[in-house]
């Protein structure tokens, strides 16, 4: 992962600047995920997996605005772009470390990712869903928010010509644009929907589905059943 961390540092201050000439539909995207992130509680203790600059994490606290949560990230200098931006919220804490590998913490109510997990290889994203499951609290909520590999290579390359087209039509220089892509060819391990979607049913989640789909770009949520309450949560809480 060592490759992922620089990469994402490279690029940290000028992260956030770049989103939305780069992902299509992001307010939808983003806010299917957040529509999703349902909780009981009006102040749900959440985990925000490969945090970044903690786009996502400002979304989470405008709907649960007493929650307590925890970015999680392998970039220490997209960590230090979200500790400015959280720098007077005492209830949002920072861990750094390869989310693939260290303790979770927990147990959450709600778990929620944004592109973030298809950096990883197809093994390490099956062993995270089952762990992300593991600790969740019964009823918890897992929303995804990244990006999927057609299901057949005929869409996966329609799916790219039609980012190209969106990157290409955009505000960004020439140069930025074959650099987003460059990092897409050599960061992304995007996999089929299908695939993502019976790793959680693996897992163990009871209730799996897709609220929104932009060609490779989809929001999948799976809940915890009440019946799973004696599945232990990791324990510790990653790398501060």
């Amino acid at each position: 992962m060592d490759h992922i961390r620089k990469a994402f540092d490279e690029i940290a201050t000028g992260y956030d600047a770049q989103r939305e000439y780069v992902i299509p539909e992001i307010r939808q995207f983003y806010g299917a995920l957040v529509w999703a992130a349902e909780s009981p509680s009006v102040s749900p203790t959440i985990l925000d997996v490969g945090a970044g600059t903690g786009l996502l994490s400002v979304l989470l606290l405008e709907k649960y605005p007493g929650a307590t949560i925890t970015l999680l990230d392998i970039s220490e200098k997209m960590l230090a772009v979200a500790r400015e931006r959280f720098r007077d919220n005492p209830a949002v804490r920072f861990c750094s470390g390869d989310y693939s590998r260290v303790d979770l913490g927990g147990p959450y109510d709600l778990v929620c990712s944004a592109l973030s997990i298809h950096h990883l290889e197809p093994a390490d994203k099956r062993r995270l869903f089952a762990r992300i499951f593991s600790v969740l609290k019964a009823g918890g909520i897992f929303t995804n928010a990244d990006q999927a590999e057609g299901e057949s290579p005929y869409f996966t390359g329609k799916y790219r010509e039609y980012w190209d087209e969106f990157l290409k039509n955009g505000p960004l220089a020439s140069t930025e644009s074959a650099e987003i892509r460059r990092r897409r060819d050599t960061l992304d391990r995007n996999e089929k929907l299908s695939v993502q979607l019976s790793w959680l049913h693996e897992a163990g989640f009871s209730d799996v589905d897709v609220v929104y789909k932009n060609r490779n770009f989809m929001v999948t949520v799976a809940r915890k059943g009440q019946e799973s309450s004696d599945v232990p949560a990791e324990k510790g809480s990653g790398t501060a």
